[in-house]
């Protein structure tokens, strides 16, 4: 099964990865430059601040990693089409990745903000995730 699934555990693992360098940034940015003790914020940041902005970054990661890694073990788990699943789960990567760069180095109170449309995508191929996977539990 790990041959056959390489490509999505593979994407998996740098999803992964990509959160828990995130939480470093996040960390090592604060404590240069916040007075806050570790994992609170000042109320009065907002984009304009690297803090916010790295600290943003890895709690909207989270908030949207369940949501896709699970979905992604139960397609493993039902035999779905292993290059159809890698193909999702590297877009989805890939959309991930766009968002975290652009959240990094853009300071906007814009909405839509750039970072949003890497949002988006990643939104968009989570929901083609889900229809995915509901294809094959629900209609084989």
């Amino acid at each position: 099964m790990t041959h056959t699934y390489w490509w999505s555990l593979a994407g998996l693992w740098f999803i992964l990865l990509m959160v828990f360098v995130q939480s470093f940034i996040a960390a090592v940015v604060h404590s240069k430059k916040d007075a806050s003790p570790p994992g609170k914020l000042s109320q009065n940041l907002s984009h304009d601040s690297l803090v916010f902005r790295t600290h943003r970054t890895f709690q909207n990661s989270l908030e949207n990693l369940a949501v896709f890694v699970v979905p992604v073990i139960i397609a493993i788990i039902a035999g779905a089409d292993a290059a159809i699943l890698g193909a999702l789960v590297w877009a989805y990567a890939l959309a991930r990745l766009g968002h975290m760069l652009l959240y990094y180095t853009i300071a906007t109170e814009k909405n839509p903000s750039p970072r949003s449309y890497f949002f988006l995508g990643g939104w968009f191929i989570n929901l083609a995730l889900y229809v995915f996977v509901g294809i094959r539990l629900f209609v084989g």
